[in-house]
């Protein structure tokens, strides 16, 4: 959350649900209990949504924080417990005090369709990608073949549409400009970042590639647009990722993490923290800067890395 030392964290397992962080105790707790006090919701908003999440079941994958008035934001987040769906949550921030979390209803994912990451605009319009559309597999996208998207659904939208030109190999991290005219999707099977003009999605501004790693989220944080992801040629683990028969490599084997800045004047990606295989700490996926750490966040780990501020290396 800017300008604070709370992060808000998914996890993505069945009753995992939301984590609130504090930075500076290095302490959290589960953050979504389900609780009366928790629930505010706005019918007029979500008229299409079916009820309240279960937070036995609430497996969170993406985030998506945005501003709405001082101290207060819009939380989205993609939701695979019970239904596939984009749960929005208002949350408000008091001096002193801890951050407090409604929620306010839901949009229910196109049928068969499994969302990854979320991104808003000002305007309240929802962009959220799909790794792998019905008969697709991660093998496909490693090979470079198109196997996702990115869906839209307008503040005033009944439905989802699929933004026409966004079918990507492996669509993972969105994020949305701040100039609310283009947005960021990476693309994992290319190892880069497609830029889209809102308007018009048929052709992308540019694709970007990132230097030697594969990115997996993309977020505004303190300034930076991060990137993180492992090492994609890790001697410790025979080289690159391979696909064998179809089936790709789960990348169990510890790999090196990196996080990349990308410089939208330049469109290059440069490395901004990086560091070396750790037995504990494998599948990075996101990072989060607050202050002068870097909070590092995993696909696959139990736990939370923290490392230095921008010259940090392999801490």
């Amino acid at each position: 959350m800017p300008g604070t030392s709370w992060l808000v964290v998914s996890g993505f397992a069945k009753g995992a649900g939301l984590k609130l962080v504090d930075a500076r105790t290095r302490s959290y707790r589960q953050w979504y209990t389900g609780e009366e006090s928790q629930l505010a919701p706005d019918a007029e908003a979500f008229s299409d949504c079916p009820g309240r999440p279960d937070p036995a079941l609430l497996n969170t994958r993406g985030l998506s924080l945005r501003p709405l008035a001082a101290g207060h934001f819009r939380l989205l987040v993609v939701n695979h417990g019970g239904r596939e769906s984009i749960e929005a949550f208002d949350v408000t921030l008091e001096q002193g005090k801890e951050p407090n979390l409604l929620w306010r209803g839901c949009v229910v994912m196109p049928a068969g369709q499994v969302g990854n990451s979320v991104a808003q605009f000002a305007d309240g319009t929802m962009l959220v990608t799909v790794l792998t559309r019905p008969g697709t597999t991660i093998g496909d996208f490693m090979l470079g073949r198109k196997t996702g998207a990115v869906w839209q659904r307008g503040p005033a939208d009944h439905q989802f549409r699929l933004l026409p030109g966004t079918e990507l190999p492996g669509n993972n991290g969105i994020e949305a400009d701040p100039d609310q005219r283009r947005f960021y999707v990476v693309a994992f099977g290319w190892h880069a970042v497609v830029v889209f003009d809102r308007k018009d999605t048929r052709r992308p501004l540019a694709r970007i590639s990132a230097p030697d790693f594969m990115p997996d989220n993309i977020h505004w944080t303190g300034g930076h647009l991060l990137l993180a992801g492992m090492r994609l040629d890790e001697p410790a683990c025979g080289g690159l990722r391979k696909v064998v028969k179809g089936e790709a490599d789960p990348m169990l084997c510890k790999r090196g993490w990196i996080v990349g800045e990308l410089d939208t004047g330049t469109g290059r990606i440069a490395t901004f923290a990086y560091g070396t295989p750790r037995q504990q700490f494998n599948g990075l996926s996101a990072a989060a800067l607050v202050g002068r750490e870097l909070w590092l966040g995993s696909f696959q780990s139990e736990r939370l890395g923290i490392a230095g501020g921008p010259e940090a290396r392999d801490k």
